[in-house]
């Protein structure tokens, strides 16, 4: 069994995966595995992964995956998964990248600690400007719950800090069933899978390692394009709410969960301009019907405590939605 699988989805990343891919190289060991899976990209990526994974297979075990059509991140990040044999795992974008060795301090540390799964700070690199971006706990080196790092509803917690990458995981949460992906989605895949870690695992540390290399404003990133696929977000926090309302803890939860999922429909709908009308009239209708789903009372006191810009923006859909529902 290899000691650590690192499990890199790519797509259409012929521009960066070369810095992704030599990354890997610099952090190379015997007892690791890199699995690379393709989701069928359309440019040169697939050439240049079948020969990396010629050049790496003599410092590291390579596994080379390619889909036969394209799924989305968490559909790849699945494949991964399932094809991986590590103790510990990893994951890692094709278009980021890693400092030399960082690998070997990930394993090292999450070995010492004994924990389901740590996490780490990483740096956000948009085109020559880099920042530090860390886990919003204080406590670093010792090992917590992940439940109790939730909350607060009204401060970022953990489970804002979606960067799956950003960590190392024992091979116990696999089979748990607590790593795979929400199949399908294409964007906030990261969403649901990180609340899902911090309810159900028992254990997790945030350790002082800085060696991930995030890159931000990539042009082909759904991120930065109109696209329909943007939308699954309502689809991600659906199930969060679903599922933190089963949980043992809901009447706490709710709130953090709510919360989230009004931000991040707040931000998509001051950004409607970004797509195109069709989709900005589904992103709208979809949002209004997201509120009505939502546990109203839960839903009400989350509005009274955001700024007033995003509480008014979803107050007004929210409002004219059900004034046309009464009318009809």
């Amino acid at each position: 069994m290899p000691k650590l699988s690192v499990i890199v989805p790519f797509f259409n990343v012929r521009q960066y995966a070369p810095d992704t891919l030599r990354s890997l190289r610099a952090n190379a060991r015997p007892d690791f595995e890199f699995v690379l899976v393709d989701d069928h990209s359309e440019d040169e990526t697939p050439a240049l992964l079948e020969r990396a994974a010629e050049d790496l297979a003599d410092l590291a075990q390579v596994r080379y995956i390619r889909h036969d059509k394209n799924g989305g991140i968490a559909t790849a990040r699945n494949t991964g998964l399932d094809a991986a044999r590590g103790e510990y795992l990893a994951f890692l974008d094709g278009d980021d990248w890693l400092a030399p060795g960082y690998l070997s301090g990930l394993v090292a540390a999450i070995e010492e600690l004994g924990c389901d799964f740590v996490r780490t700070d990483h740096v956000r690199v948009t085109d020559r400007a880099r920042s530090v971006r860390r886990v919003p706990v204080g406590l670093r080196d010792e090992v917590l719950n992940p439940r109790d790092a939730i909350l607060p509803a009204d401060r970022t917690t953990s489970v804002d800090y979606v960067s799956v990458w950003a960590g190392a995981y024992h091979r116990r949460l696999l089979e748990r069933g607590l790593l795979h992906f929400t199949e399908g989605l294409h964007t906030a895949e990261d969403r649901p899978w990180t609340w899902k870690l911090h309810r159900e695992a028992e254990s997790f540390a945030v350790i002082n390692l800085l060696g991930v290399f995030y890159r931000r404003g990539v042009a082909s990133s759904l991120t930065r394009i109109g696209d329909a696929r943007q939308l699954d977000f309502v689809r991600a926090f659906d199930q969060i709410i679903e599922e933190t309302a089963a949980d043992r803890d809901a009447d706490r939860l709710l709130p953090k969960a709510v919360r989230q999922y009004c931000a991040i429909m707040a931000h998509h709908l001051a950004e409607e301009d970004k797509f195109e009308p069709a989709v900005a009239r589904r992103l709208r209708a979809m949002s209004a019907a997201a509120l009505h789903r939502m546990p109203q009372d839960t839903l009400d006191d989350v509005l009274g405590s955001m700024d007033m810009d995003r509480s008014a923006r979803l107050r007004r859909l929210r409002r004219r939605t059900g004034t046309a529902r009464g009318a009809a």
